[in-house]
């Protein structure tokens, strides 16, 4: 999106990248800085000559070795702050999520911190807490098979929730810079309307013109499974599990006042991808 309005974009890449996102990168007409969140001296060379910083960057789905939550979501993106504060960056984008209606864990500490430090830091920031990412939640990778027709429910499924299309996360960042109304802000972002776990799967029924067969997970069972988790990433996957089975619903209206973006929704998302489906097959 910034390259498509000509805009210049350096992207922060490592050597252990995918080759194919290297490679799409330099396709699209980025050019690249080599560095990681982990290693300070090479951010600084990554944020020199730079007006604005945006960090996308979490370890929840994609890590490699040596990376965890205290080492890059924590560490690493206060070795970022820094280094742009350093640089003489002016604005910061932190793409950060709903933590304050998610239980404690080391990932909602770690947001918390990379927050405060931002906006202590003296650049301008736009800090924007997403709700739910559709292509995640509603996704065979977290217990959504609409291939398979199967659906694994969190909770009673009946609380609303407002799915949001990464692609959306995308326009908010890029619609906030050069954008005084989005400068020093704290907004919180969702999709174009709040919907139930099992109003989204009507919608995958719809979409395949089949019914699905749903597995719940209680409520209490997702508290246990919290309580009883091995180990901290663990205890994250299900915070996050249990806040989604409580719902997030978002009221839009203030970041589309700031940002106006043209928002997807699971209807959309649902028909995509079961018509891939249906052609795959």
């Amino acid at each position: 999106q910034l390259i498509a309005r000509q805009e210049t974009v350096r992207a922060l890449v490592r050597k252990s990248s995918a080759p194919e996102k290297v490679n799409l990168l330099k396709q699209w007409g980025a050019s690249l800085a080599e560095g990681d969140l982990k290693d300070p001296a090479s951010l600084a060379k990554a944020c020199e000559g730079c007006e604005t910083v945006i960090s996308t960057v979490s370890t929840t789905i994609s890590r490699q070795e040596g990376d965890n939550i205290q080492s890059v979501d924590h560490d690493g993106q206060l070795h970022l702050v820094r280094a742009a504060k350093e640089a003489g960056v002016k604005h910061f984008i932190f793409i950060s999520f709903r933590h304050q209606h998610a239980p404690d864990t080391i990932l909602t500490a770690a947001k918390r911190s990379t927050e405060k430090a931002i906006i202590a830091s003296g650049m301008n920031y736009t800090i924007l807490q997403a709700s739910i990412f559709m292509e995640i939640w509603l996704s065979p990778a977290l217990g959504f098979n609409y291939p398979e027709h199967k659906v694994r429910v969190y909770g009673d499924g009946k609380n609303r929730v407002s799915y949001i299309s990464y692609k959306d996360v995308a326009s908010f960042a890029a619609g906030s810079i050069g954008n005084p109304a989005a400068l020093n802000r704290v907004i919180e972002v969702g999709g174009p309307e709040a919907i139930s776990q099992l109003d989204a799967v009507k919608l995958f029924e719809q979409a395949a013109g089949q019914s699905f067969i749903l597995e719940f997970i209680p409520q209490f069972a997702l508290e246990q499974q919290m309580k009883e988790a091995p180990d901290p990433m663990d205890r994250v996957f299900a915070g996050i599990m249990l806040m989604y089975a409580q719902g997030d619903e978002i009221d839009n209206k203030t970041a589309l006042a700031a940002i106006p973006v043209s928002l997807h929704s699971v209807n959309e998302y649902a028909a995509a991808v079961m018509k891939k489906e249906v052609q795959l097959s």
